[in-house]
């Protein structure tokens, strides 16, 4: 009997860009490189809302509303996706996102702002949940660490042109254009992904678990997001009402408690061997990382005198290392705690060599080359926690899983950038103030990625 010739041809993983998947492929990274080119842009032009709205000492809030909301709504999504599917929960975020875009760019006070960030992290949670789900259910199981790390070149565009665009837009125009702009943009990501929505829903059991309950999650991320909205409130007030604010606080941390231990994996919050680990590693990598992003603007224009165009070109920079970082992860078969660990050392190194950039008789052009060595970090860690964390999963579980993942990840870049704000509230805002707070936060940031570097090796499980 002879053997069919097929059948001796070596497997060939299929291509992301092949045309079984070529259209969902770009769709995905062109809603990706939306919320991103969203994220750089809002970086570089808070300064300029926070002048314009008299806003400067809710700069932190600004970026919590988001993250805080985007939680919530994440959780929500993630119980919709493993129930119903995706495609509901795709398409009201990005209705969601659409809306809060458009109120931003008419704000016309601080406090309306504010609601705005907080409808667009209702859209973006819910956006890039159902993404993920997607992933896991489009692509077969060999070619998701290609598409995760195609979603981290995704940040690539808009991380080098997006924050320079945005000073052009800011300066030239309004910085109310920079909302605006990308509104339209939403209709062709859209249309491409119309044949994945319409993809029936895969036949599996729906999960059964603790984390599967719908009214319980959603008391559970309702505590959570309050939780951590009061926390950062009581850490503003403990400056002004130390009493006062040390109830909020305490308050607030009870609050996380009991929305977390429900929220993540069991043990997530004692760090247990495997997924526990895995899905917290991501909110540590997020604060350390965005929560100095978001102020390297702020003391480049504050501190320098950088223009909004040239403190955007210096946060570009980061994602020519995310880039490098990003590829090196699909190409090259490394332990995950191993590149996890190296990751989270090149974040606080990144983190230490910004500082510099604040420092008097120094160019602040030194933030390009710091910036570098974190984005490499995030490129290397992040897409390598996200296939780890699908890979250690269920399959009737991947939605709250990557809920999960995005749970951490909101939360930790809340935490940091809000409580970096009350830094900078109390050391104060004049240039040299803005630059003592800036080491400040630096200081506390780099701590967190040298703590998640040593917390590394529990990404591995017990038979690992």
């Amino acid at each position: 009997m002879t053997v069919p010739k097929a059948l001796d041809a070596p497997h060939e993983a299929p291509r992301i860009f092949g045309p079984a998947y070529r259209t969902a492929t770009l769709g995905i990274l062109l809603v990706i490189t939306l919320v991103a080119f969203e994220g750089m842009s809002v970086s570089v032009i808070m300064p300029q809302v926070s002048e314009d709205l008299r806003a400067l000492n809710l700069y932190g809030v600004s970026f919590s509303a988001f993250f805080i909301a985007s939680l919530f709504a994440t959780v929500v999504a993630g119980l919709w996706a493993d129930r119903r599917g995706y495609a509901l929960p795709f398409l009201a975020g990005l209705l969601l996102f659409v809306l809060g875009m458009a109120l931003a760019g008419a704000a016309t006070g601080k406090e309306m702002f504010l609601v705005a960030r907080a409808v667009q992290g209702l859209g973006a949670g819910p956006t890039i949940v159902a993404l993920y789900v997607m992933i896991a259910r489009v692509y077969p199981q060999e070619v998701r660490p290609r598409v995760f790390a195609a979603l981290s070149a995704a940040w690539v565009l808009p991380s080098m042109i997006g924050p320079s665009v945005a000073g052009v837009v800011a300066q030239q125009f309004n910085w109310r254009w920079v909302f605006y702009g990308i509104i339209p943009l939403v209709v062709p990501a859209l249309v491409m992904l119309l044949p994945s929505l319409r993809r029936p829903a895969d036949d599996h059991e729906p999960s059964t678990g603790p984390r599967s309950r719908p009214f319980a999650m959603t008391v559970a991320a309702t505590a959570t997001a309050a939780g951590g909205a009061a926390l950062l409130y009581g850490v503003e007030e403990l400056s002004r009402a130390p009493l006062t604010g040390a109830l909020w606080c305490g308050a607030g941390l009870a609050a996380l408690g009991y929305g977390l231990i429900r929220l993540l994996p069991p043990a997530a919050l004692r760090f247990g061997r495997g997924l526990p680990t895995t899905v917290m590693m991501r909110g540590l990598f997020a604060a350390a990382f965005f929560g100095v992003n978001g102020f390297i603007p702020l003391a480049l224009t504050a501190v320098k005198g950088f223009s909004a165009v040239y403190a955007g070109i210096a946060l570009t920079t980061g994602s020519l290392g995310w880039s490098a970082g990003s590829y090196y992860q699909s190409r090259r078969e490394v332990e995950p705690h191993r590149r996890i660990r190296t990751g989270a050392v090149l974040v606080a190194a990144g983190i230490v060599l910004s500082v510099a950039a604040v420092v008097p008789g120094v160019s602040g052009w030194v933030a390009v080359p710091a910036w570098i060595v974190a984005g490499l970090g995030m490129g290397l860690a992040m897409p390598t926690i996200n296939v780890t964390a699908l890979k250690q999963s269920p399959v009737n579980e991947q939605g709250a899983n990557s809920a999960s993942l995005s749970v951490t990840d909101m939360l930790g870049s809340a935490l940091a950038l809000g409580i970096g704000g009350a830094v900078s509230n109390v050391v104060g805002h004049s240039p040299s103030q803005i630059a003592a707070g800036f080491g400040v936060i630096c200081a506390m940031l780099a701590t967190v990625g040298l703590i998640t570097a040593a917390l590394a090796a529990r990404v591995a499980d017990h038979h690992t």
